[in-house]
């Protein structure tokens, strides 16, 4: 890949694995310099392979999304590493699976509060910064869940359908700057967060007459899929390289599928 990114910034939360981690893979080749976040510890491995693999300069991050101040202190770091804050992708997300009358208002909140909650207070930090700037593109990660409720999990798809609400009303509010805010929903992707979905979706849907193994669930799902297979992390970054890109200067506002297909609206 060319360095379509060479000297711009771009910071990516959730970026320690799976999704993010491809999309950090893709701005690494691609030149950028980047800022990765995760909640977790192993996004100081991830930022080192970064380094050594592609020779990135990536400045990794521990962050909780859903607190105001470290938020705050890494759009800061972003910025006074950089100067500049060109790319940010809102990725962070988690998911529980439970039926609805057993589901606890704590394990509610929890996903609202990383997924919805967490991705505004990543955009207004960020904008912050963009508008100083007058230019910027955000980016936020929405879901299949985003367009189609799925059974036992109305706290997820509440808070990927909320992305897309304020990816649409950001907008709006700051097309003025020359700032562009855009969505993606992923469908079935082959990551750590969907090995989980296919052994607990798995459990609660099973029935004595139908048990299902490791897999089996998710194999009946990818069958469903028009292109037959499931995606990958990269196929996922190639649609958020192209939203950051010069290409898609004149899209702001919308939330694309990528999913092979599973859902067409």
């Amino acid at each position: 890949m060319d360095n379509q990114f060479k000297n711009k910034t771009v910071v990516i939360t959730g970026a320690a694995r799976g999704i993010g981690e491809g999309i950090a893979v893709r701005f690494a080749k691609a030149g950028a310099n980047l800022v990765i976040a995760d909640y977790s510890d192993e996004i100081t491995r991830t930022a080192e392979r970064l380094q050594a693999e592609y020779g990135a300069t990536v400045v990794p991050f521990k962050v909780d999304v859903t607190n105001e101040a470290q938020v705050s202190e890494l759009y800061k770091l972003a910025w006074d590493k950089f100067s500049s804050i060109d790319i940010s992708v809102q990725n962070a997300g988690i998911i529980t699976i439970e039926h609805f009358d057993k589901m606890s208002r704590k394990e509610f909140d929890d996903v609202m509060q990383v997924n919805t909650t967490g991705v505004w207070l990543c955009c207004r930090e960020a904008a912050k910064y963009m508008v100083k700037q007058q230019k910027g593109c955000l980016i936020n990660t929405s879901s299949g869940q985003g367009r189609n409720g799925f059974i036992f999990t109305p706290h997820y798809a509440a808070s990927k359908m909320g992305v897309i609400g304020i990816t649409q009303s950001l907008a709006l509010e700051l097309a003025k700057y020359n700032i562009t805010v855009n969505a993606f929903c992923p469908g079935i992707i082959e990551t750590e967060m969907w090995d989980y979905n296919d052994r607990v979706w798995g459990e609660i849907l099973s029935t004595p007459e139908k048990t299902y193994k490791k897999g089996e669930l998710m194999q009946e799902w990818v069958d469903g899929i028009p292109l037959k297979r499931a995606g990958t992390p990269d196929d996922v970054a190639g649609l958020v390289v192209f939203l950051a890109s010069q290409d898609a200067a004149y899209i702001t506002g919308q939330t694309i599928n990528v999913d092979g297909g599973l859902i067409m609206s």
